[in-house]
């Protein structure tokens, strides 16, 4: 165990720390808009707002040679409303969004958005999950989140049992807070094992979560929600019978306003994001987006010509638990569940697991042997406590092992490649050793 824990922390870490940096700035980067894109985000109160037909109208006016494929009323008094377009300029899955002044109908603006994140959201993701280098880079964030909780959890059984033994020598077994008396390695471990326990709850949830997203890991947690039925539920925006038009809905012709009203009677409340079919015999979807303590994400499908929900999300209703724990869990994960406390939240999580981390490369330097070159480093545990197991104590973490690498691939492959040049470097060592025996012979 201690030396998974120092393996994986030393040659793990530098994963860790990246994701814990871009992390961090991505939970700021809802706070960080308001600031940025406060010009276009927001818009002062002047009168009854203009009917959101009207305000569809005007962003149209202003891109005229672009589809509108949404829009995203304002949900407050002071906030603008989003019109969504299909802008052939930018890639597949980004819209163009105009903002729009309620009480005007002027337009304020307009932002390149990817699933309704403006800009600096989209590239604080980009950096987070991929380090802006495509689906290679996406290995980065999928090692860190396979072995955050390993070392986590290595390292509470670690100090969990230094504390034990300190009880039992007759001394103070800490494992919630430091023994300030210590001085040098010792006071660093301290410090590295407290506030390590301290985030353990916090480096699991972002573990798991993580997991989730991740590419080949993913795909297992994706293939077993779809077995188990645990996948989010889908909208049913066909409308039956179909329409005898051969053309999809003219965002000219639809009342916003009214298709807003009907969807509140099927519980789908503000803020919420309409979307325009793209296709003939299509409804028109709204579904409830993100807001600080918001646990729900309603929807309903409103045929635009009568005004009738012909389908409906409801979320305690049509979510199993599992996947309203995963939905919350993202979203959490993502700093929206609780707004800005759980930004900050976020924050704390990754400037404490950066000062674990230090203090863990500090201690491995303290551990360097004093003589000789000054920039030695410290020594590794000692071998040999596998071949000390019996057996049977040997074969059950070996499975194990073996199963969790396969759920876990990149972990698995990592922990393979650990164990490979350990027994490599343990080899050499032995053979070294019995060359100079020899020649001492």
């Amino acid at each position: 165990m201690v030396r998974l824990h120092f393996y994986s922390g030393v040659l793990v870490a530098p994963f860790l720390i990246v994701a814990a940096i871009t992390g961090g700035l991505y939970a700021l980067a809802p706070t960080l808009e308001r600031l940025i894109y406060g010009d276009i985000l927001f818009a002062d109160p002047a009168g009854p707002a203009l009917p959101l037909a009207e305000q569809a109208a005007a962003a149209r006016a202003a891109f005229p040679d672009l589809t509108m494929t949404g829009i995203r009323p304002a949900a407050t008094g002071t906030e603008s409303t989003r019109v969504y377009f299909a802008d052939p300029a930018l890639d597949g899955e980004s819209l163009r969004a105009v903002f729009v002044e309620p009480y005007t109908g002027r337009v304020l603006g307009d932002q390149a958005t990817w699933f309704g994140h403006l800009p600096l959201s989209t590239w604080l993701d980009g950096l987070h999950r991929h380090l802006h280098l495509g689906e290679p880079g996406r290995v980065y964030s999928e090692i860190a989140a396979s072995w955050l909780w390993v070392v986590a959890l290595g390292g509470l059984c670690l100090w969990a049992a230094k504390a034990t033994g300190d009880r039992r020598r007759s001394r103070v077994g800490r494992l919630l807070t430091v023994d300030r008396s210590t001085t040098g390695r010792s006071r660093t471990m301290n410090w590295h094992g407290a506030v390590g326990v301290w985030l353990l709850a916090g480096l699991l949830f972002l573990s798991a979560t993580g997991i989730t997203w991740s590419t080949y890991a993913g795909a297992h947690v994706s293939d077993i929600r779809s077995t188990l039925g645990w996948q989010r539920p889908k909208l049913d925006s066909a409308l039956s019978p179909a329409p005898a038009a051969e053309q999809a809905t003219d965002p000219s012709t639809v009342d916003y306003d009214a298709v807003l009203d009907a969807a509140a009677g099927a519980g789908v409340h503000s803020p919420v994001e309409v979307t325009l079919p793209a296709e003939p015999g299509q409804a028109v979807d709204v579904t409830e987006i993100d807001k600080p303590y918001r646990l729900t994400t309603n929807a309903a499908a409103v045929d635009p010509a009568d005004l009738g929900v012909i389908s409906e999300i409801d979320y305690w209703r049509d979510y199993s638990v599992i996947a309203r724990l995963a939905d919350w869990g993202i979203r959490a994960h993502m700093g929206f569940l609780f707004g800005l406390l759980n930004q900050l939240l976020l924050l704390g999580i990754a400037i404490g697991l950066l000062t674990v981390i230090v203090r863990g490369y500090r201690m491995w330097w303290q551990r360097r042997p004093t003589r000789g070159s000054d920039w030695a480093l410290g020594r590794p545990p000692a071998r040999g406590g596998i071949r000390r197991l019996h057996p049977i104590a040997v074969v059950g973490p070996s499975i194990a092992a073996v199963a969790i690498g396969w759920f876990l691939p990149l972990l698995g492959i990592t922990l393979a490649a650990f164990v490979v040049v350990d027994l490599i470097i343990g080899a050499v060592k032995h053979q070294t050793t019995n060359q100079k025996a020899e020649l001492n012979v």
